[in-house]
């Protein structure tokens, strides 16, 4: 027999999708409070939440005659008609939040509006909720939840200690205040402040709450030229290469002021990152997205914490394009600043002395050098047949002469396959056996390879010739069955492109404990000053590490 279910039975399924902890209150309200145009909101709890919650605003408030309508299911301000979810520009906009908290909680509303004289106060539980009676209140909204799960059992059995739950709450609030910097935020446990945030113009001072602050340190401000999108605009900070965590918790992500899952924009993150970032290490920051509300379709979960976009695959390019830009300015400043910005030297043949870091590198002085003194990076030394040791007079640059030697190859091949340039023929081609697993390896791999500059064409029964190499590698050895080796090994997370090509070029140059002359030393260091990130091999590891003097005089105990 099928029959209806009563209110109070809909309303707990309701909650049940929408409140699931104590955080769930707080992300409702708080979100409320900045709808109604808060600059102050404080959050107070007991117990982290499971016995007492309590956001206090300063914002619009609510008129005493619209107070009982606030509690009710489907009841807003943010929607007149259906044709108003097309455009959403509030956080809220269901009519879900308070009625799912009087669910599953009691619940107290009082609110006073600028222009009112005193303020109201209604009380709810489950379906049930009183009149508005008149109460003595700032302008502003105060919401005060207690025995939350008091008739889910269950659900309350689900919820962590204290200490758990009044950490979620913490997090959450201070993430969501990054969005927020005009807003102050105060969050208040068992009688103690435990933190403010004063409202602020400058977004850096919320950083170290959320990533700490050596973290916060290290983040870089997203390129805005960059960041330029059709309609829209793009904001944030992300880590500079060399700091990266194991998972992608703390790629955070705003899209119109509201906290989503990172993962609707976690394959722009690894795109942008790649070849700055270690394989298997994930970068971190904040990202904030401002569309069109024509554009995003909160619609799509109770807990809102999921968006569709009307244009992902473009605003996926904008923010990957963004990412890869602000990255390749971080290793342009800190390559000149790792190599001196005073250089005296004739740019090498071949490379465009148009690029600022260049023209830093190779600037050859006019009239009297002695008006500005400079020092020219000096090649010393090369260290275990493996890095290069050089010096400005002021400092010391080590080099691993692999790595870098792999980011030049790796760009000149990039570069080769964007403007189809022919490979070099070798006068002997090279023969290679591979066995069953590395011969279907290759036969998947030749198409990225031949556009990279490799030709190989079968020569028999698993049995392949090396005809051409990338121009300039000929004379190399290069080691396929390695290549294979390596690449079947590799994460896929990269393009199969730039996972080949990076590969070619580790197998193609210098290597570790292979002796380079004077002039290749120098060489390796001209040409790695015009590749677009010096400061990385394509697969995330540095290729040069500068000591600067201080650090040389606390060595020595001088400072």
């Amino acid at each position: 027999m099928i029959t209806l279910l009563d209110p109070v039975t809909v309303g707990q399924i309701a909650a049940g999708e929408v409140i699931e902890r104590p955080q769930s209150i707080v992300k409702e309200l708080v979100e409320n409070a900045v709808d109604a145009g808060a600059t102050r909101v404080t959050v107070v709890l007991e117990r982290g939440g499971t016995e007492r919650i309590e956001v206090i605003d300063d914002g619009d408030g609510i008129a005493a005659d619209q107070l009982p309508l606030a509690v009710l299911r489907h009841a807003t301000s943010k929607l007149l008609r259906a044709e108003d979810l097309e455009s959403v520009a509030t956080l809220g906009f269901r009519g879900e939040g308070l009625a799912s908290i009087a669910a599953v909680a009691n619940l107290e509303l009082q609110s006073r509006t600028p222009a009112a004289q005193i303020g109201s106060r209604v009380v709810a539980h489950a379906e049930q909720s009183g009149p508005a009676e008149p109460v003595a209140a700032a302008p502003g909204t105060r919401v005060i939840v207690t025995e939350l799960f008091a008739n889910l059992p269950v659900r309350r059995e689900y919820l962590k200690g204290a200490a758990a739950e009044f950490g979620r709450i913490s997090s959450w609030l201070s993430t969501f205040a990054l969005a927020y910097p005009h807003v102050a935020f105060v969050l208040r446990h068992d009688g103690k402040e435990v933190w403010v945030l004063p409202s602020t113009t400058d977004p850096r001072e919320r950083l170290a709450m959320v990533f700490g602050r050596d973290a916060a340190a290290t983040l870089i401000p997203l390129e805005t030229d960059a960041a330029r999108m059709l309609d829209g605009g793009l904001r944030g900070f992300i880590s500079a290469p060399g700091h990266d965590r194991g998972d992608r918790r703390m790629q955070l992500l705003f899209v119109n002021g509201r906290l989503l899952r990172s993962t609707l924009l976690a394959g722009a993150w690894t795109a942008g990152y790649a070849t700055f970032a270690m394989i298997g290490r994930q970068p971190y920051g904040v990202l904030m997205l401002d569309l069109p509300p024509e554009h995003v379709d909160p619609n799509v979960h109770p807990t809102k914490s999921d968006v569709r976009l009307r244009y992902g695959p473009q605003v996926f390019d904008a923010v990957r394009r963004a990412i890869a830009a602000t990255l390749q300015h971080h290793a342009t400043a800190r390559f000149v600043d790792a190599t001196g910005t005073r250089v005296v030297s004739a740019a090498p043949a071949g490379i465009d002395t148009s690029l600022p870091h260049v023209q830093a590198l190779f600037e050859s002085p006019l009239g009297d050098a002695s008006d500005v003194p400079r020092h020219r990076m000096r090649v010393l030394v090369q260290l275990h047949r493996t890095y290069v040791l050089a010096s400005d007079g002021e400092g010391l640059l080590l080099l691993d002469q692999h790595a870098a030697h792999e980011r030049i190859a790796y760009e000149s091949i990039v570069e080769r396959a964007r403007e189809h340039a022919p490979s070099e023929p070798l006068l002997v081609p090279i023969t290679v056996e591979l066995d069953a697993q590395q011969s279907v390896a290759l036969e998947r791999a030749l198409e990225p390879l031949r556009e990279g500059g490799l030709e190989i064409e079968p020569f028999g029964e698993r049995t392949y010739r090396i005809t051409a190499t990338p121009a300039g590698y000929g004379a190399r050895p290069f080691d396929l069955a390695g290549f294979l080796d390596d690449l079947s090994e590799e994460p896929k997370q990269r393009s199969v492109r730039e996972r080949i090509w990076a590969s070619l070029a580790c197998h193609s140059v210098t290597v570790a404990g292979e002796r380079l002359e004077s002039d290749e030393m120098t060489s390796l260091v001209e040409r790695l000053a015009v590749c677009a990130n010096p400061m990385h091999c394509p697969h995330g590891r540095p290729t040069m590490v500068r000591l600067p003097p201080n650090e040389i005089a606390k060595m020595f105990k001088r400072i």
